[in-house]
Formats: C-alpha cells, sequence, structure tokens
C-alpha cells in the first residue's frame, strides 16, 4: 500500500467534493477545479474525507496512487487558499506591468515581450519588479512563474535576469586586467 495513497484528504467547510464518472470536481471561494482519475484509480466520499483507492496491485496502479491523492490535496488546498509564486526582475531598465490580459516585460531585447497571462491566473505588479503570480491551480501557477523566468535567466556575471524571490545565483569572477 503507498504510504501517501492511503492517506485520507481531509476536507474544510469551505470545500466541496464531488466524485462522478472517473472525474473529481473540488469546489471552493478561489475557484473551481477537475481532475479525470486514471482508469486503475478511484475516489469516494466518506463524511468530511476523501479516500484514494486502486484497483489492482500491478506497477503503474502503485505509481498512480501516490500521485493521485498528491494532486487531489493540492487541489483541495489550491481552491481554499491558493497558490502564489514571487519572481523579482534584476537590471537596469528591466521592468514589468500588466495591461489587461497581457504582462508586458523589458528585459533588455530591443523589443518588449508580452506574455499572455493564462486564464484563472492572476499576476499583480509592484514596483516595476516584483511580480506575483497567484492561483488555484498549483502546476499552472508554478508553469506560468518558470516560463516568464525563461525569457531571462539570472546570468552569472552580473546576477540580471528573472528569478525567484530568495533564489541564490552563484556569481564568477569575470576577467582580471
Amino acid at each position: 500500500m503507498s504510504r501517501i495513497g492511503k492517506n485520507p484528504i481531509a476536507l474544510t467547510d469551505k470545500v466541496t467534493v464531488a466524485v462522478a464518472d472517473g472525474q473529481v470536481t473540488v469546489k471552493g471561494p478561489k475557484g473551481t477545479l477537475t481532475h479525470k482519475l486514471p482508469g486503475t484509480i478511484t475516489a469516494r466520499l466518506e463524511g468530511k474525507l476523501v479516500l484514494v483507492e486502486r484497483k489492482g496491485d500491478d506497477r503503474v496502479a502503485r505509481s498512480l496512487h501516490g500521485l493521485t491523492r498528491t494532486l487531489l490535496q493540492n487541489m483541495v488546498l489550491g481552491v481554499e487558499k491558493g497558490f502564489r509564486k514571487d519572481l523579482e526582475i534584476r537590471g537596469v531598465g528591466y521592468r514589468a506591468a500588466v495591461k489587461g490580459k497581457q504582462l508586458v516585460l523589458s528585459l533588455g531585447y530591443s523589443h518588449p515581450i508580452e506574455f499572455d497571462i493564462p486564464e484563472g491566473i492572476t499576476v499583480t505588479v509592484a514596483d516595476n519588479v516584483r511580480l506575483a503570480i497567484e492561483g488555484p491551480d498549483k502546476h499552472l501557477v508554478g508553469q506560468t512563474a518558470a516560463s516568464i523566468r525563461a525569457y531571462k535567466k539570472p546570468e552569472p556575471y552580473k546576477g540580471k535576469g528573472v528569478r525567484y524571490v530568495g533564489e541564490y545565483v552563484i556569481q564568477k569572477q569575470g576577467k582580471t586586467v
């Protein structure tokens, strides 16, 4: 039995879960998320607990058991509290601004970069250099932050670029004359 998969998922009063036709729908104050269960995994509701079980004992079923339980746990946490990633931009003249459903980044290229903000994600910019990416879907929040960071990763000589708040970039010495 999977150590993670056998643990029940506790629900609060703010969150409701519906299981029907191999699909789990989680509703809460931050939004609604759905997840299609793999064929070897089932979920059932017991009062204020969600139990994830597997039908067989083969390798694929065992590997999907803990994964599915973790995905459902993240959905419950996401619709209740939400997830957040913070980014910061370092560099002279580097800045960001939100215009409608687009994030406009000036990162030292000859043109500004226009990033379309995905549905369900909110991006706020503070001081033109601090970005906060928030939403109920943990995967989508992390992927959006990684996509924005990929436009200009921190370079090792001056540390210019987009980085996560608290990320440490090892700086190289550079040439000496």
